[in-house]
């Protein structure tokens, strides 16, 4: 985790997860709060909460994991960018109205739905 944060010299404001013993280890915990990060924790039987990042990784390992060798870890982590970089800005999402995420996001609040479906044709 620790590599991860610094690597993208990105560092959440909120780290929010299950009661898990390794979300609840005082070495990972003492990591977050010494980067300030504040700690959420679901109670027991919140299943719910993790129902869309479980589904994100399925969608990983059947549309990447288990359909490609990746024989060294570069391998895996140059797969999983190009993965992702296809989720964010090209699949549409049925959730974001069929649009990409890159185009939901990235969209100023000010644009109007006009702006958002030109914006939709521009990225197809």
């Amino acid at each position: 985790m620790g590599s991860s944060l610094y690597d993208r010299r990105a560092v959440p404001g909120i780290f929010n997860t299950d009661q898990g013993c390794q979300f609840t280890s005082a070495e990972w915990t003492g990591r977050l709060t010494g980067l300030g990060v504040k700690i959420s924790m679901d109670g027991r039987g919140r299943w719910m909460d993790n129902v869309f990042i479980e589904r994100l990784w399925r969608s990983v390992k059947y549309e990447l994991i288990y359909l490609s060798e990746h024989s060294t870890l570069p391998a895996l982590r140059a797969g999983l960018l190009k993965w992702f970089d296809r989720y964010n800005d090209w699949r549409p999402h049925e959730a974001l109205c069929n649009l990409t995420p890159t185009v939901v996001y990235q969209t100023s609040p000010a644009n109007t739905d006009d702006d958002s479906e030109q914006a939709t044709q521009e990225a197809a």
